[in-house]
């Protein structure tokens, strides 16, 4: 990416093949998925730690091909997949299992150079060994989105079975893969789209009802349906993977004692909110992002036992 905003000013171009420092891996990349985050850093909305000339991509999986000095954890020849950040796996934050928030992390294809190349650095710390039956392209958003979704309904709103699961934008990468691991835990989903011909999908992906509501999937309101749909109680937990352009609309959705989890965030709004209805309605609002090395282990089980399939809407070479 040549700098932010809009038209997208991206090249090909050739680039020497990077050498590993001590504590990474070179990675010969075999899949990288494209995520709404990649839109936002290449129009410009999400700008902050961005550095022009970056090599995007930060949902890579693929093969070792080299390592650096002091690496331990990997060797040449092993298939692996990535998490978001390239950590230092030694501080505080990284033993915590936190290391999407590595106390001097880098975001892969954000602060330093990404998957949309043949070849990349990575931390050691960064990267998840898989077995050789592991098809590599799947493998791609084993991290994002599938263990960012993970990460935000099982650890942070934490659903229980039977409760009422609310996924906004669930037609997106994030809701896709929310809306299957709700229905995992015993969730019983509802899913909001805007787009029809995603709601026989998303049915057979767990959704105990789709939503379809008018208007885009950043301006529709959707919170009568779910009070009609729940008897008036709304939903238990919200999972909005959209952000301020649906708030008014997810907060009005949310039940007494409901949490609302945020993960995603299409414009960077902000929102307006009376403290005094989080107050009495006994809600938490919680924010969720990234995801750890050991989430993406557990979506690699999820995906063997067959509770979770990757799904990813088109697969593209390198050029396009």
């Amino acid at each position: 990416m040549e700098k932010p905003g809009l038209p997208p000013n991206l090249v090909v171009k050739d680039l020497p093949v990077p050498v590993p420092e001590p504590g990474e891996a070179l990675v010969q990349v075999a899949a990288c998925g494209f995520c709404h985050h990649d839109l936002l850093v290449m129009t410009g909305v999400l700008r902050r730690g961005v550095n022009p000339g970056i090599v995007l991509g930060h949902e890579l999986a693929g093969r070792v091909a080299d390592v650096g000095e002091g690496v331990t954890s990997v060797s040449a020849g092993d298939r692996v997949v990535s998490i978001l950040t390239n950590a230092c796996g030694r501080c505080d934050r990284c033993l915590q299992g936190r290391e999407h928030r590595c106390r001097t992390g880098v975001g892969i294809g954000h602060g330093r150079h990404g998957g949309f190349a043949e070849y990349v650095c990575v931390a050691e710390s960064s990267l998840v060994v898989l077995p050789d039956t592991v098809d590599l392209t799947e493998a791609a958003i084993f991290a994002c989105p599938m263990g960012v979704a993970l990460q935000a309904v099982k650890q942070v709103a934490q659903v229980q079975p039977g409760e009422t699961v609310l996924v906004t934008g669930a037609g997106g990468g994030l809701g896709t893969h929310a809306v299957q691991i709700a229905a995992a835990l015993g969730g019983r989903v509802l899913a909001v789209t805007s787009s029809p011909e995603k709601v026989e999908a998303l049915e057979k992906l767990g959704a105990a009802e789709v939503l379809e509501a008018g208007g885009s999937e950043e301006t529709l309101d959707f919170s009568e349906l779910v009070m009609a749909f729940t008897e008036d109680e709304g939903a238990d937990v919200v999972i909005d993977t959209v952000g301020s352009p649906l708030f008014g609309s997810t907060w009005q959705s949310l039940g007494q004692f409901g949490r609302l989890v945020l993960l995603g965030e299409v414009s960077g709004q902000p929102v307006r909110i009376n403290l005094a209805e989080i107050v009495f309605r006994d809600a938490q609002i919680l924010g969720s992002s990234g995801v750890s090395s050991a989430l993406v282990q557990e979506v690699f089980e999820m995906v063997s036992q067959g509770t979770l399939r990757p799904v990813a809407s088109r697969v593209l070479p390198l050029e396009e």
